[in-house]
């Protein structure tokens, strides 16, 4: 063997055990830092590990990146704002609300009236459950809660513009009642 042809070999491998040795296999859900790491929407730190969601992405010609979030509202509505939200290389982990184990969010049945981290309700299992949503359906159980709610203050600035308003409203009305009532200065006709 050449020194040269033994050389590019030993850098082939060495660059192949770095990959393999990289910690990301490039797929499935990440393990999670708990109390240290900061959902992607709402910024509350995942602590819940019965409610907790993970999304894949795949960005235009670089390796994959993982997000985090504390519970799958979170999750499915950051994800309806990305680009790449019907990418079907985008994996979507969320947890067994039973067992803390990370399950696939799309094929995952929902129940209702959990108490989850942001109170979107929802908690993920495995098996079907009587009553249970799909991932669509459970879609549209968390956009219902966000308008309901406004969960998260996406509408926070309206809301406090609407209660300065009001407040500037009832300032004008109390002033207008506490007000002397105007002098008409008398003319010579009276």
């Amino acid at each position: 063997m050449s020194v040269e042809f033994s050389c590019g070999l030993l850098a082939g491998l060495t660059i192949l055990l770095l990959t393999a040795c990289s910690g990301d296999p490039g797929t499935g859900p990440k393990e999670v830092k708990w109390d240290r790491v900061a959902c992607e929407r709402c910024r509350m730190v995942l602590s819940d590990r019965h409610y907790s969601a993970q999304i894949r992405y795949f960005p235009e010609g670089k390796r994959s990146k993982v997000v985090g979030f504390d519970d799958i509202g979170c999750a499915t509505l950051w994800l309806d704002t990305q680009p790449w939200k019907d990418d079907p290389k985008t994996e979507i982990w969320v947890t067994d609300h039973r067992t803390g184990d990370w399950i696939d969010a799309r094929t995952a049945t929902y129940v209702k009236e959990k108490i989850t981290p942001m109170e979107y309700g929802l908690g993920a299992q495995s098996d079907p459950a009587p009553e249970g949503l799909d991932f669509a359906q459970a879609k549209l159980h968390v956009i219902e809660v966000e308008k309901r709610f406004s969960i998260h203050g996406v509408h926070l600035l309206d809301r406090l513009k609407d209660q300065a308003d009001r407040r500037d409203a009832r300032r004008k009305a109390r002033q207008a009642e506490q007000a002397p009532p105007p002098i008409i200065p008398k003319t010579q006709y009276q």
